[in-house]
């Protein structure tokens, strides 16, 4: 069986993004080994905290250029909540602050608003945007699970695979070759989430 590599450095519920992938069937490692990580048949990239936190500790750890090697190399990615705002080129959480810029984009605040709570946290629906292999099979209108301050505002319109609705549309999934990434938690969200790892560890085997 093709093992996932899910990648630690040091933050995010990486024990919850294993145990969904073992649910669905696939066999999933949590590591900071590089040479692991840019050798497993797909890569999972979670996270929970800061933004800057979190560059951190990847540099840290020596993972950066991992991290962009597997992606350019077609490697099946997919990345988590934090895991997702990482991609783009910055955050102004407490920044700004440079990301991985594998996607030109900015990472923004929640607006305050009157009624609105931020962070988002809770069920919430998603509008699919596009027929992203790791969708196959969640209706439009789909509830996952959020629990986020900030989002990520693509360049690229083309990126977004999935929108959602809070206080205003803002993009709660991407999707681009081998990068599938979603700003809600996939382990969090029941048979939904379920749904998306076990697709992602079909394109896994499938690559």
């Amino acid at each position: 069986m093709q093992s996932i590599a899910i990648i630690d450095y040091g933050m995010g519920n990486l024990r919850s993004v294993q145990k969904g992938l073992e649910r669905v069937g696939a066999a999933a490692e949590v590591t900071r080994d590089a040479a692991h990580i840019e050798s497993a048949a797909g890569v999972v990239l979670p996270g929970v905290g800061a933004f800057g936190a979190c560059m951190n500790n990847l540099r840290t750890y020596g993972l950066i250029d991992s991290v962009r090697r597997v992606i350019a190399r077609g490697t099946p990615f997919l990345g988590i909540c934090l895991g997702m705002q990482l991609l783009f080129d910055e955050s102004e959480e407490f920044g700004p602050v440079p990301g991985l810029g594998i996607f030109p984009g900015r990472v923004r605040r929640f607006a305050d608003q009157p009624g609105l709570q931020v962070p988002h946290m809770g069920w919430n629906q998603i509008r699919k945007r596009q027929d992203a292999p790791h969708l196959r099979g969640i209706g439009d209108g789909a509830f996952v699970y959020f629990v986020h301050s900030y989002y990520v505002v693509p360049d690229d319109a083309s990126l977004i695979a999935t929108s959602t609705d809070y206080g205003a549309e803002f993009t709660s999934a991407i999707a681009k070759g081998n990068v599938f990434a979603t700003q809600y938690h996939p382990e969090k969200s029941q048979a939904v989430g379920l749904k998306i790892l076990d697709n992602f560890r079909r394109i896994v085997g499938e690559n």
